[in-house]
């Protein structure tokens, strides 16, 4: 079964936002997680759930589409829904999939979901387990890094740090999407702030592990039941 695309659509006319949600709604791989002109719940929602793919209008009475593509930096996908081409050029800075323009056809939008899906399949991060790689999103480029090379993962805010045998990388991720996207008989997440590869453990010790390369991590209190079923 195809992986659901979580989507979220952003416009400030409810008219528009009722025609893409309705059209979003005929598209089995869709999945609508918010519909609506708030810019700053589609935020909440963004800072709380893995989202692949956002519908946005360019003029919104908060912050401009523009503006929320400029706070994410390349973070999330977009599809553009606008009554005015100017701002096409513009728009096509961030990772901006297709540019619709107003007044939208179940056709055209039918088109633009399909466009996202080839692009997602031929060029977004695998995440199926067993592969011995993954790729990372950092400065704008995509690193290839090898599963056996990773020491530890570490949550930093907005960003992760990926630590490995020869560089420290710096991710524009979350640690809930990037564990989603390793193998789990491979990795275990042990705290808020912490991912470690099961093999390279060296001792646990109380509430802390201590991995092979001499980093001692702390266990969260929320995940030491989580710990503690894998340990048994």
């Amino acid at each position: 079964m195809n992986k659901k695309i979580n989507c979220i659509i952003l416009d400030d006319e409810p008219f528009a936002v009722k025609l893409i949600a309705d059209y979003a709604s005929k598209i089995s791989r869709l999945n609508v997680l918010y519909a609506d002109s708030d810019v700053f719940k589609a935020i909440e929602v963004l800072n709380t759930e893995s989202v692949d793919l956002i519908f946005i209008d360019i003029q919104m009475p908060q912050l401009t589409g523009i503006e929320l593509m400029q706070m994410f930096n390349q973070k999330y996908n977009f599809i553009i829904t606008s009554a005015y081409s100017q701002y096409a050029l513009e728009a096509f800075q961030f990772h901006v999939i297709d540019y619709l323009l107003k007044p939208i056809t179940f056709n055209r939008f039918y088109q633009s979901v399909e466009k996202f899906i080839r692009w997602q399949e031929t060029f977004q991060v695998q995440e199926k387990a067993g592969e011995d790689y993954l790729f990372v999103k950092a400065d704008r480029k995509h690193y290839k890094i090898a599963l056996n090379d990773i020491l530890f993962i570490e949550g930093l805010r907005d960003y992760i740090r990926i630590h490995t045998n020869d560089e420290k990388i710096m991710a524009l991720e979350n640690m809930k999407d990037i564990l989603g996207k390793l193998p789990s008989n491979q990795f275990i997440r042990i705290h808020r702030s912490y991912i470690i590869p099961k093999d390279k453990i060296k001792v646990i010790d109380g509430n802390q592990i201590v991995m092979k390369s001499g980093n001692a991590l702390p266990i969260g209190e929320t995940y030491r039941k989580l710990v503690s079923e894998w340990l048994n």
